[in-house]
C-alpha cells in the first residue's frame, strides 16, 4: 500500500507498534497483534470452563435460539424465488438440471485451499479435553529405598510413569468450538450480535470475567506478554458502532484495570478501517459475523448521523447456505445443527468461504460434508451443493436470513447513570422493567449512536447513509469511495452487485452518476485492526490517550464494585474520537 507506506514508514512502525497492542473485538472472533505485527492473530471469541455438575456440553446464549416460523418461512421462500428471478436460476419449487446429473468422480475442495494440500485438512477434528499429567514414581522409589535399598531394584521402580486424566479447566478459540458434545463443559460468547451477551443465564460478571479471561489469555499464549511486564505496553481498542457508551467503558476498565496496560485509547472502527485502506472519505461497509455496520467519514472524521447497524452478517449466510441445500434436497441425512452444535457452524463456514460467490446462472458445486453425530467417527458424504449464489444474497435481501437468534433482552441499566451497575428490577410478571415490550423497543442509547434496523437490506441502508450527510459533493464522493471491510467482504461478485443495485436505487433527483466499490489493499478481514495500528502509530500527542491511574482515580472506586464516579467526565473522555 504505497500511501501508507509513505505516511507510515516501515522503521516508524516497528519503533512505535513494539510496544503497542491493537485489539479488535467482535461478535465471533477477536483479532489482536503487536502494532509491529502484519497481521493480527485472529481467534474465535469464546472459553469453555468444565463444569462439574454440567452432563454435556452447554452454550450460555442457547436458550436466547429461535427457530424460524411458518410465516418466517414464508418469507424466506419468497425472498428466494425473487432472488432466483434476478439471478435467472430455478425457483425454489423447481429442479435444476445440474441436480439430476450424477456426481463427478472429482470434487472441489471444501475449503477453497490448493488441491496441492492434504484433502483431509478440512476435516475438524474434537478437541482432546483431558489434561494429561505424568505422574512419576521416582520421588517415592528413592524415598522408600532410604528405608529399604533393595526396593530400588523392585519391579515397582521399573514401572513406567503412569499418566493421571483429569479435563482442563479451561478451553479457548476454536479448540473451544470444537469440544465434544458429551463433554462436561459450558461455552461462553462474551460478545454476540455486536453487544455483550447478558441475560438471565450469563450475568454481566460472568460477560466480564470471560473477556477478561480470554484476552489475557491471548496477550499470555500468542503475543507472549508476562503479567508482571504489561506496564510497559499501551492499548488500542477498535470497536464496533453497536457497542454503547457502558460496554466500551467496561472494556476500557478490562485493559487497564485487569489486564495492566499503562494507556490505552479507543478508536472507532469505522474510522479505523478507512485509515487501514489508506482512505480520509469513504463509506464503510463493515460485513461483520453477526451484524453488519455502515457509516460514511469524511476528511478522517466519521459521521455519527450516519451511522446504521443491520442485525445480520457472515454467520446468517452460512446458516442460510444449510436451509438452501435442505431446501433444495440435496444436503444429506445429517443432523447438523449449528445453533447447537458450534462444530457444525465451523464447517458451515468453511464451504461458506470456499464457495458462496455472486454470479449469473446456476452455480453449483461438489464438495465433501461431514457429519458430527458421532464422537468417535465423523460421517462424511460426497454432496453437490445447489444455488450457491443465493445466501450471499441474503445481504441485499435480509428476510431470506432471518437471524435464527433473539438479541440480548432489554437491558435499562444501561443508561449512563450513577446506578449503572444495579441489575435490571423485575415486575410481578417476570418481564424486564421496560413493560414488556420488544427486545430494542426501550433500549437505550445516545443520540449520536448508531441506528438499528431490521429489515432493509444493504443497498437500502448505504443509499440511507450517504444521503443522509445532506451535501451534493459530499454524497458524490463518498458514493464512489464506498469500502467493504469484514469477512464477508470477500464475497466473489458482491461488489459488481451493489454497484448497479445502489445506483439503480438512488432516488431520480439526486445528482448522482456513479457508483463505485474500492478495491481493498489487503485482506479485509484485517483492515479495521491496521486502521487501528496506523492511528495509533501517528498519535504522537496521545491526547485522547487514557492513563491507568487517571481512569483509577477519575472512573471507578476501585473497592466499591466498579462503580462509576463521574459518568459525564468519563463520556467525555471515551468518546472524544467522536469529535477529534
Amino acid at each position: 500500500m504505497d500511501y501508507l507506506k509513505t505516511v507510515v514508514p516501515s522503521q516508524l512502525l516497528a519503533e512505535r507498534g513494539s510496544n503497542l497492542v491493537v485489539i479488535n473485538p467482535g461478535s465471533m472472533n477477536v483479532r489482536m497483534g503487536f502494532a509491529s505485527q502484519d497481521v493480527p492473530f485472529n481467534i474465535p471469541h469464546c472459553v469453555a470452563r468444565h463444569k462439574n455438575d454440567a452432563p454435556k456440553l452447554s452454550v450460555r446464549d442457547q436458550r436466547l435460539n429461535c427457530r424460524a416460523g411458518s410465516t418466517h418461512n414464508a418469507e424466506r421462500e419468497k425472498s428466494y424465488d425473487i432472488i432466483a428471478s434476478m439471478l435467472k436460476i430455478p425457483f425454489l419449487g423447481e429442479v435444476s438440471p445440474s441436480e439430476n446429473q450424477p456426481l463427478p468422480p472429482k470434487m472441489g475442495r471444501l475449503d477453497g485451499l490448493s488441491s496441492q494440500q492434504n484433502k483431509d485438512d478440512s476435516i475438524l477434528t474434537w478437541t482432546d479435553v483431558m489434561d494429561k499429567s505424568i505422574k512419576t514414581s521416582t520421588s517415592i522409589v528413592n524415598s522408600d529405598a532410604d528405608e529399604d535399598p533393595s526396593q530400588s531394584t523392585s519391579d515397582d521402580a521399573n514401572k513406567p510413569n503412569s499418566e493421571e486424566n483429569k479435563y482442563k479447566e479451561m478451553i479457548f478459540g476454536e479448540d473451544a468450538l470444537k469440544i465434544p458434545p458429551s463433554a462436561p463443559y459450558c461455552l461462553g460468547r462474551p460478545i454476540r450480535r455486536g453487544h455483550f451477551n447478558i441475560s438471565q443465564n450469563y450475568s454481566l460478571c460472568q460477560v466480564l470475567e470471560d473477556l477478561r479471561t480470554i484476552w489475557n489469555w491471548m496477550l499470555t499464549e500468542k503475543l507472549h506478554i508476562n503479567p508482571k511486564d504489561r506496564h510497559l505496553y499501551s492499548a488500542i481498542l477498535v470497536l464496533g458502532e453497536t457497542f454503547d457508551n457502558r460496554e466500551m467503558k467496561e472494556m476500557l476498565s478490562i485493559v487497564l484495570c485487569d489486564l495492566g496496560f499503562s494507556t490505552a485509547v479507543v478508536h472507532q472502527e469505522a474510522l479505523a478501517a478507512a485509515f487501514g485502506n489508506g482512505l480520509s472519505t469513504a463509506c464503510v461497509v463493515n460485513i461483520g459475523a453477526q451484524v453488519t455496520q455502515v457509516v460514511c467519514v469524511e476528511d478522517g472524521v466519521a459521521l455519527p448521523h450516519t451511522a446504521l447497524a443491520l442485525p445480520y452478517g457472515g454467520d446468517d449466510i452460512s446458516r442460510c447456505l444449510l436451509w438452501v441445500q435442505q431446501r433444495h434436497r440435496t444436503w444429506p441425512n445429517f443432523k447438523n445443527d449449528p445453533m447447537k452444535k458450534p462444530i457444525d457452524m465451523l464447517m458451515l463456514n468453511k464451504i461458506k468461504e470456499g464457495y458462496s460467490q455472486i454470479r449469473s446462472g446456476s452455480y453449483d458445486a461438489v464438495s465433501v460434508v461431514h457429519s458430527y453425530e458421532h464422537e468417535k467417527s465423523v460421517g462424511h458424504q460426497k454432496t453437490r451443493l445447489s444455488a450457491l449464489s443465493v445466501p450471499p444474497m441474503g445481504l441485499l435481501y435480509p428476510r431470506l436470513l432471518i437471524p435464527e437468534e433473539f438479541p440480548p433482552p432489554p437491558r435499562p441499566w444501561f443508561q449512563d447513570c450513577d446506578d449503572m451497575l444495579e441489575d435490571t428490577l423485575q415486575t410481578n410478571d417476570g418481564l424486564s422493567g421496560n413493560g414488556g415490550l420488544g427486545a430494542w423497543d426501550s433500549y437505550q442509547m445516545l443520540p449520536t449512536r448508531v441506528k438499528k434496523f431490521d429489515n432493509i437490506g444493504l443497498v437500502e441502508a448505504i443509499v440511507s447513509s450517504v444521503l443522509s450527510t445532506g451535501r451534493v459533493d459530499l454524497q458524490r464522493k463518498l458514493f464512489c469511495s464506498i469500502q467493504l471491510v469484514g469477512g464477508a467482504a470477500s464475497t466473489t461478485g458482491l461488489a459488481p452487485v451493489l454497484e448497479q443495485r445502489v445506483l439503480n436505487t438512488i432516488p431520480s433527483n439526486q445528482p448522482v452518476e456513479k457508483v463505485e466499490v474500492l478495491q481493498s489493499r489487503r485482506n479485509p478481514l484485517f483492515i479495521p485492526w491496521k486502521g487501528g495500528v496506523i492511528l495509533g502509530v501517528l498519535d504522537t500527542g496521545r491526547d485522547a490517550w487514557i492513563h491507568r491511574e487517571d481512569w483509577i482515580k477519575n472512573g471507578i472506586h476501585v473497592g466499591s464494585g466498579r462503580k462509576y464516579k463521574d459518568s459525564y467526565y468519563l463520556q467525555s473522555q471515551l468518546m472524544c474520537y467522536y469529535n477529534s
